[in-house]
């Protein structure tokens, strides 16, 4: 099983602090986490516990994103699969300190600045005015328009950006990398059950990957214009990936152990970004790229450099 890993803020977590104050909670965690998916009658006879203390925790787990839950086809009905989302859960009581803003160096790049790219249909672009190109035909990703595109999406492969490495110029040292943006999996049409896994590459490093749950069409993005069909692709999820000495985080969850040593920094004019889906991608369920004019955040794809000063 991949070893998840969990940050809580005390300051800020109040809520999932609140429900790891609970021993049955806590018992349900080590229990998951020990056993595998179980479901509350499962949970109920392995602890020694009522069903409705265990349902009244599962619930609560479960608002609190501790653990994860689906509905499956029983005997009588239906039953809820409970299974355990982290190895562990730390609680931070000291303030993580960032960078003061002027030592911190933020680039916002346009998601069709892209300088290589290998992409498989489906796969389009699209600027806030219209379609650029022709759906479903690669090679119009290398279409000089590309640079006004506000969404785009391919069923495999990536694009690469190159951003420049501002603290290398300055003579300073990074101690930290973050990368931020609007992302989907992506299927003809839409469909919010399609897990796709999403790799990001940092100067050729596989850093790590999050898997998108599916392709969500049930809305117009706020930001998405009206000609873009309601059937089509409308908003994703912000993700943050963050590489820094203690590791690689997405979202403060430590996903991995390579850290901002690893990518060598320091010895680059230029930090290059590859996002797309790996080869050997258990979920190869596509990408879309939300950029500003798309979706529900009003950015591209922001770098911010968080740099030590020699």
């Amino acid at each position: 099983m991949t070893r998840n890993f969990l940050t809580l803020d005390a300051a800020e977590s109040h809520a999932a602090v609140r429900v790891l104050s609970s021993p049955a909670r806590i018992d349900i965690l080590r229990l998951l986490h020990a056993e595998g998916p179980m479901n509350v009658n499962e949970i109920s006879a392995a602890l020694g516990l009522p069903q409705s203390t265990v349902a009244t925790s599962v619930q609560a787990l479960e608002q609190a994103d501790l653990i994860d839950t689906k509905t499956v086809k029983a005997r009588k009905g239906h039953q809820k699969i409970c299974s355990a989302r982290y190895a562990e859960i730390v609680i931070r009581f000291d303030r993580e300190v960032k960078a003061p803003d002027d030592e911190a160096i933020e680039v916002s790049m346009p998601i069709g600045l892209y300088t290589s790219c290998a992409v498989e249909a489906p796969c389009g672009l699209c600027s806030t005015e219209g379609v650029i190109g022709m759906l479903d035909v690669p090679n119009y990703f290398l279409d000089p328009s590309r640079m006004q595109a506000g969404l785009i999406w391919f069923g495999r492969g990536f694009v690469e950006y190159k951003f420049p490495n501002n603290a290398r110029l300055l003579n300073d040292k990074i101690g930290a990398v973050e990368f931020s943006m609007e992302l989907s999996s992506e299927v003809p049409g839409t469909n919010p059950d399609w897990p796709s896994d999403i790799t990001l590459w940092v100067n050729n490093i596989a850093v790590g990957t999050w898997t998108s749950p599916g392709d969500y069409g049930d809305k117009r993005g706020l930001l998405t214009p009206r000609w873009w069909k309601l059937e089509g692709s409308q908003y994703g999820t912000l993700k943050t990936w963050t590489i820094s000495e203690r590791g690689t985080f997405i979202d403060d969850i430590k996903i991995s152990d390579i850290n901002i040593a690893d990518l060598d920094m320091n010895s680059h004019h230029s930090i290059r970004l590859r996002v797309g889906i790996a080869e050997d991608a258990r979920n190869p369920g596509g990408i879309n790229i939300f950029g500003r004019g798309f979706g529900n955040f009003d950015q591209d794809i922001v770098m911010r450099i968080y740099r030590t000063p020699a």
